[in-house]
């Protein structure tokens, strides 16, 4: 990499371009009904299945939050690449941290 060159990536986070719910849970949907047809199952899915992987999704995205804020704080440790994986670590953590309650409230549904 050439001096002062700075490392092709993620420059801005933009949190607000997560879907809403509402689109979640309509592609989260549609996600079941072809994932059920192409195994040989009737491609019809109830509320509830969606609802459980509507939760079981925001859950992992939580701790997706937080094993990309951990790499990214390694990365700043041991990488040699000019990025700065700092500013990149906070503002997962952040993000995370503004998820947490409201994303570990979610229960399953039975």
């Amino acid at each position: 990499m050439i001096e002062g060159e700075r490392a092709q990536g993620v420059s801005e986070l933009d949190f607000s371009m997560y879907p809403p719910k509402e689109l979640q849970l309509e592609w989260l949907k549609s996600y079941l009904e072809v994932f059920k047809e192409c195994s040989g199952c009737e491609p019809m899915v109830t509320d509830l299945e969606v609802l459980k992987l509507y939760v079981q999704v925001n859950k992992f995205a939580l701790a997706s939050h937080f094993s990309w804020g951990l790499w990214a704080v390694l990365q700043a440790r041991y990488s040699t690449i000019d990025f700065d994986f700092l500013r990149y670590a906070s503002e997962r953590f952040k993000q995370y941290f503004k998820m947490k309650d409201e994303i570990l409230a979610l229960q399953l549904p039975s």
